[in-house]
């Protein structure tokens, strides 16, 4: 069974960028995976602090979307990277949400955007899903990590 995201709420509403599960990556603190990925699209400039120190994701995502501000010039090769190191961090910082992502088993995970036809499924279903897939493969790792450790221990 497919599971569907795309609000902070409910049972799978951890898997969004925008819940509010903050995370320690590259020597600073993230209040939300959502900070973090619009942030690094201006790395290295003070757009990319002012918008670590927004107050809502909504914000970030706001600040992280004007093309006022100078976007680095490699953003479409990295962004899929810089978004699983994120949503990676996010899931191995918080047991409850790892249990969560775990709990899925192998079922497909979309974010169910009506809007984004990239990270999400869009309106119609054809999106490329970019994030769904990244959480499937955050899963994964998590899960081989585990069970690395698990074995180990043995």
């Amino acid at each position: 069974m497919t599971i569907y995201f795309y609000s902070t709420r409910g049972t799978y509403g951890c898997f969004s960028n925008f819940s509010r599960h903050g995370f320690e990556l590259e020597g600073v603190y993230w209040p939300t995976s959502e900070h973090y990925f619009q942030a690094q699209k201006f790395a290295g400039t003070p757009h990319c602090e002012q918008i670590r120190q927004v107050k809502n994701p909504k914000d970030a995502a706001k600040m992280g979307r004007d093309r006022k501000r100078p976007l680095r010039p490699d953003w479409e090769q990295v962004k899929e990277e810089i978004m699983q190191k994120g949503v990676l961090k996010k899931f191995q910082t918080h047991a409850d949400i790892q249990e969560v992502l775990l709990a899925t088993g192998e079922e497909e995970i979309v974010e169910n955007s009506p809007i984004d036809y990239y990270w999400g499924c869009g309106a119609d279903g054809s999106g490329k899903n970019r994030l769904g897939v990244i959480l499937m493969e955050v899963r994964e790792i998590i899960r081989n990590h585990l069970e690395k450790t698990s074995a180990s221990q043995q």
